[in-house]
């Protein structure tokens, strides 16, 4: 089975992001995976490993996203394709959709699996206009897969109410939820193997990206500016008889909170 693993690297947002005059500081940011998309390569792998086949990282973003490609080789992925693009703060999701097309069009797959979103816009619309441009169906938001051929697999759905069971005919658009899988971490030798990877490279011109295409002209939304949210107040704790406490309490939520009026 091919599998495409598109996957974007995005600031780690387990670290102090800044932002000052309504843009995000670069400086000090370090760049990752996003987790999301951790988790749909971890599950490419672990289809591969059952059932055979490879696993293809597709990445769209500059120089320094190659370093992204590289940690997914050295977790296991079989080689990679780096779309050059220095435009990425001006691009929405249907930019990045229209680019994804253009690159997979004519090449042979069974199944695009990524992340349900990106962790930094947090969109999740990205997959499902890829789907669309590409004429495949799709299923987002799964937590659990079984039953996988090269004609179809069995998915399981987070839905609002329910876990949503479905068979998918392949080739097909796949997203996942985050607690589908722990993504492994990449061994020494995994490491050294993924130096050797092939690891495909294409300017945008290439595959017929016009300049119309690209950045804030070939987007179909526009980001303003970054605020930073505002800091939660700091909360109050209540000690004594809980008769008292619990009164207490439920009297701020009321009066303050206005949790419950």
């Amino acid at each position: 089975m091919e599998i495409i693993v598109p996957i974007k690297q995005v600031p780690d947002v387990a670290l102090n992001i800044k932002v000052k005059d309504g843009a995000v500081v670069e400086e000090g940011l370090s760049y990752v995976i996003s987790s999301w998309d951790e988790t749909a390569l971890e599950a490419a792998l672990q289809i591969t490993e059952d059932v055979g086949g490879e696993v293809t990282l597709l990445t769209i973003g500059p120089e320094k996203a190659a370093e992204s490609l590289r940690k997914g080789l050295a977790m296991g992925a079989h080689k990679a394709i780096h779309v050059k693009y220095n435009e990425a703060k001006q691009t929405d999701s249907f930019a990045y959709a229209k680019i994804l097309q253009k690159v997979l069009e004519g090449r042979e797959y069974d199944l695009i699996l990524t992340g349900k979103q990106a962790q930094d816009t947090d969109a999740g619309l990205t997959a499902s206009m890829l789907a669309e441009f590409l004429g495949l169906p799709q299923v987002t938001n799964i937590i659990r897969f079984s039953d996988v051929s090269e004609q179809s697999i069995t998915l399981y759905r987070k839905g609002d109410h329910a876990t949503e069971v479905l068979e998918m005919e392949l080739p097909g658009v796949v997203t996942v939820n985050d607690s589908l899988n722990e993504p492994r971490l990449a061994s020494m030798r995994g490491i050294m193997m993924a130096k050797k990877k092939p690891l495909e490279e294409i300017e945008l011109d290439a595959i017929g990206v016009s300049v119309e295409m690209s950045g804030a002209q070939g987007s179909m939304t526009e980001v303003l500016q970054y605020d930073k949210p505002e800091s939660r107040k700091e909360g109050k704790s209540f000690e004594g008889d809980e008769t008292e406490t619990v009164k207490q309490a439920m009297e701020l939520l009321v009066s303050e909170a206005k949790f419950l009026a």
